[in-house]
């Protein structure tokens, strides 16, 4: 068998459903590391999530990778594809199969769960094609920002003097209680089971966690 290559994947939704982006990082042994991003219209976070993995296996496979370890902060995706949990929303069965369908063609697919900070570099070419910058297959990739613009910090340069934008709370407390409203009617049509609970919480922590609700505020 071949050697394995590794994959990071994500996908994003600014309103969920709002305009949504997947990313793609695959690595290959020996090989320069293969970026893509770009938008997909108007989707669901989840949605987001499954366009990456297709996107990703098509790519792998594209480029002849046989053996295959996936990586996805989407907790919910990675247990559908790993049998733990049941698809039953009608959005996310379409991707399902398709992605089943890829995997298939492989020798090897490994998908497996990690942290959103295990992630940074989809996470962050997926807001950049949000933003305007995608990643196309078969194009150049677009001209990276100076290292100190996109990370002051870590290039020990000045922070920009723009302030911080910050999200409103009314809007971040609107989007909370229409994801809790939306799982509690779904739960009410068709049982707990239909939604896993673990999936509401985690597009509620994505939702804060963005927003910068959950940080500490200075004094």
């Amino acid at each position: 068998m071949s050697e394995q290559a590794t994959m990071h994947i994500d996908g994003a939704s600014r309103g969920n459903p709002g305009k949504a982006a997947y990313a793609v990082v695959l690595a290959r042994p020996g090989q320069p590391v293969v970026e893509e991003a770009d938008t997909i219209g108007t989707a669901s976070n989840n949605v987001a999530e499954y366009t990456a993995l297709v996107e990703g296996l098509s790519l792998a496979h594209e480029l002849g990778v046989k053996a295959l370890q996936v990586y996805s902060d989407s907790e919910l995706m990675v247990k559908q594809m790993n049998g733990e949990y049941k698809v039953k929303n009608d959005d996310l069965r379409a991707l399902y199969e398709e992605a089943c369908n890829l995997r298939r063609q492989f020798d090897k697919v490994t998908i497996t769960h990690v942290r959103r900070e295990q992630n940074k570099r989809a996470d962050l070419i997926g807001n950049e094609a949000l933003d305007g910058r995608p990643r196309r297959r078969g194009e150049p990739p677009p001209l990276e920002e100076p290292t100190a613009t996109r990370d002051p910090e870590r290039a020990g340069a000045t922070k920009p003097s723009a302030p911080k934008v910050n999200v409103d709370d009314n809007a971040v407390r609107s989007d909370a209680i229409r994801c809790l409203a939306d799982a509690a009617k779904h739960w009410a049509a068709h049982g707990v089971g239909g939604l896993p609970p673990e999936a509401v919480w985690e597009q509620l922590w994505s939702l804060l966690d963005e927003a910068g609700v959950l940080k500490k505020k200075k004094a």
